[in-house]
Order: C-alpha cells, then sequence, then structure tokens
C-alpha cells in the first residue's frame, strides 16, 4: 500500500461511516451472497443505464476502441467545504482478439479542499483509450488528471462516426448522478486496487496483472454475464 493511499484511507473510512446507504450498493437478487459477485452484478447494471441510452449514452464504438474499461457503480460525493469521494467498482482490459478479461476490483478515493456543499451518489465509467492508465492501476495507485488526464467523453449515436474518438484523451469519463452537489468532480481521485476483494473472490492472492491475463480462472459468479453485457456493448458483435 502507497503512502498516498494511507492518508486517503481516513476519508474513505468517514464517508462510509457518515453515509452508510449511500457508500454501499445496494444487493442485487440473485448475485448471491459474494460482495464482488454483488459488485459485478451492479456494474452490468451502470452499463445498461449508461449505453442504452440512444442519444446520450456511451458511444459502442469508443468501446470497441478501448483498451480498458472501469465501472464503479454507486461513487459518493459529499462536503462542506472540505469534500470526499468515495466508491468500489472494477476494471477489465480488452486483448487484441477484442476478448474482455476477468475484472479487477478497484477503489476510488479522494479528497478537495474549496468552495463546495452537498451530497451526491453517482454511476460512474472510466474508457481507457491506452493501457498506461491500467499499467499504473496494476503498479499501484492512479490519479485522475494528475497522473494521467481524463476529460468528459462524447456521448450518442452523432459521437459514432465523429473523428474526436480518434483521440486526445487517454481516458474519457461518464457519469449518472442522484443528488445535489456543487464545486468537486472526479479529477484529483484515485483508483487502486482493492485487494482484500480480489483475495476474497477469486479465493487466493493474485497480482491484479495476473487476473487480466488468466483467462481460465475458476470459481468466478457473474463474470461470464459482465463479459457477456461488454461485448453487446460493443461495436464488433462477437
Amino acid at each position: 500500500m502507497t503512502r498516498k493511499s494511507i492518508g486517503l484511507l481516513p476519508l474513505a473510512a468517514a464517508l462510509a461511516f457518515a453515509l452508510p446507504g449511500l457508500a454501499a450498493p445496494p444487493a442485487v437478487a440473485g448475485a448471491g451472497d459474494a460482495p464482488g459477485a454483488v459488485r459485478i452484478a451492479e456494474s452490468i447494471r451502470v452499463l445498461a443505464d449508461l449505453v442504452d441510452i440512444p442519444e446520450e449514452g456511451l458511444p459502442s464504438k469508443l468501446l470497441d476502441k478501448c483498451y480498458g474499461l472501469a465501472v464503479i457503480p454507486g461513487v459518493v460525493k459529499a462536503a462542506y467545504g472540505f469534500g470526499g469521494q468515495y466508491g468500489r467498482g472494477l476494471i477489465v482490459v480488452k486483448n487484441e482478439q477484442g476478448e474482455w478479461s476477468n475484472p479487477v476490483f478497484i477503489s476510488l478515493i479522494g479528497g478537495s479542499i474549496g468552495w463546495q456543499i452537498g451530497v451526491q451518489k453517482s454511476d460512474v465509467i472510466l474508457v481507457f483509450k491506452t493501457r498506461r492508465g491500467i499499467d499504473n492501476v496494476v503498479k499501484g495507485d492512479l490519479t485522475l488528471g494528475a497522473d494521467i488526464g481524463v476529460a468528459a467523453g462524447p456521448v450518442g449515436r452523432s459521437a459514432e462516426a465523429s473523428t474526436d474518438l480518434e483521440l486526445k484523451a487517454e481516458i474519457y469519463s461518464y457519469s449518472k448522478s442522484r443528488g445535489l452537489f456543487a464545486g468537486i468532480s472526479i479529477k484529483g481521485a484515485t483508483l487502486q486496487a482493492d485487494e482484500d476483494a480480489n483475495q476474497a473472490f477469486y479465493g487466493r492472492d493474485l497480482e491484479p496483472g495476473d487476473i487480466f491475463i488468466d483467462r481460465d480462472i475458476s470459481g468466478t459468479p457473474g463474470v461470464e454475464d459482465l463479459k457477456k453485457a461488454l461485448d453487446r456493448y460493443t461495436a464488433k458483435r462477437f
């Protein structure tokens, strides 16, 4: 665990304690008792919410061109002067054959200072155009907007043929929010592997890079459903 991560842990704990109903995703029927399986089911729901919007959703062409994808359901942002944000989700990557990897579970933690007030819960998708940001997560953590730039992504059918999909930014962000908030963004938040969640889900201690590469990991409820959903939402139909 990095020094930066240790410094952010009290903030995450405070958010989780102060906002228990917001900090944890709700249980999903049929997901089973494993927290990782619930996280996968929630991620599939977020994909449906943010991609199945013909005029305003995440373009499937962008998913087809991306290197990896992070889905973080229920990111909580709360502030009164000093602010913080916390969420738990997963990252998947795609190989040269267009096949999606097993998910690596992650945490998003961040803080901010400045005029801001309110509480908000957002479902977030981050589209990684290159492997650089993913490599940072694998090696330790990634600070959005500092280690690598992040920009709001293009939306809707009009973006499918846009030359902007060829692209300048390395990470594109999409979100769907509930609540009222002013003065805070996802920039400055840190993504890092959730080691405890990965070990609990896969039944052994695995490095994030090994999870991405190993296509034969067993005992992973919901993973095939996640991969099928990702395939369904890409421009290429496998």
